[in-house]
């Protein structure tokens, strides 16, 4: 099986530094998981990573795709299988570094994805529907699949509606893949004190704003008409913008509500984490936590 070491852990913790740290003593290349990073156009509110930053390490699914395009966990599985194959043919040690636990999981593990027939009626009429509607609908059709998607997460509540609706329910697909590792993947969890992590992601919101993250609103909302529609909208410190733009909140409204959803999903990502895959755990305010990381993966490397 070919190896593949795996970065997660939640939002503001420090995968990025850690990754490129790891990429250039282990002759490593990076892969984003992060269903973010890949929108050339977006890169404030995505935090994205500066060339400066990338240290000459080269990195993949990093400003991939138009904020316009679609991009999905299917595209990411795709994607990431053919640079994992890439990097390994040239000896190098590919590295996946991201928070976006699905997709991870979904290249990691024998998951796999069908085309759905879309009906189109059905789709509008979807679309036509509240989110919270729409939530209420899949408790009912597939409560299994409640169980795995967040409430307010829109574009998977309809994607697993539209499952059901073809006859083969989100959850049921679930339940019928072996979730066998199709790599030998070292995966690596970063943490740190609950409330000193809120405090680093509630700094790191005011940097963006700093950096002119309302400017890359507004110059966004302006390439496109009715940017809340886009799938790149739909992203924390993305779609908590509408309600400004539309003179319904002020600046410092928005950025509450960046902050708050931006801790709430790194709570979210920890018991993901915890619950999906095998991960090894590094407290970051630990002393020497990289050299403790950097014995285990050089000793994961030639066992």
């Amino acid at each position: 099986m070919e190896k593949v070491l795996v970065i997660v852990g939640p939002t503001g913790v420090g995968k990025t530094s850690l990754s490129v740290e790891l990429a250039k003593a282990c002759h490593g290349e990076i892969i984003s998981g992060d269903s973010m990073q890949v929108y050339k156009e977006m890169s404030i509110g995505t935090a994205k990573i500066t060339e400066e930053e990338m240290q000459r390490v080269p990195h993949y699914l990093v400003d991939y795709c138009s904020f316009t395009e679609e991009y999905n966990v299917k595209l990411f599985q795709e994607k990431a299988r053919e640079y994992i194959a890439e990097i390994t043919s040239h000896g190098h040690l590919p590295i996946i570094c991201g928070g976006t636990g699905l997709y991870i999981k979904s290249c990691l593990y024998d998951y796999q994805f069908t085309d759905q027939p879309q009906d189109t009626e059905f789709m509008k009429f979807l679309a036509e529907r509240s989110t919270d509607e729409l939530w209420g609908m899949l408790s009912v059709i597939d409560p299994k699949a409640c169980g795995n998607l967040h409430p307010h997460n829109r574009q998977r509540i309809i994607r697993a509606l539209a499952m059901a609706h073809t006859g083969e329910k989100k959850s049921e697909i679930v339940e019928a893949q072996e979730h066998r590792p199709v790599y030998d993947a070292f995966i690596i969890g970063l943490t740190m004190d609950r409330q000193r992590l809120y405090e680093r992601i509630n700094a790191r919101v005011d940097t963006m704003m700093e950096q002119g993250l309302l400017q890359e609103i507004e110059q966004l909302h302006t390439m496109k008409e009715d940017v809340w529609s886009l799938q790149s909208f739909q992203g924390i410190g993305y779609k908590e913008w509408k309600a400004y733009i539309e003179d319904k909140e002020s600046v410092t409204s928005c950025v509450e509500s960046i902050k708050k959803n931006s801790r709430n999903f790194a709570k979210r990502q920890y018991t993901w984490f915890r619950n999906q895959m095998p991960v090894h755990w590094y407290d970051v305010e630990e002393e020497n936590y990289r050299n403790q990381i950097l014995e285990a993966v050089k000793a994961w490397m030639e066992s």
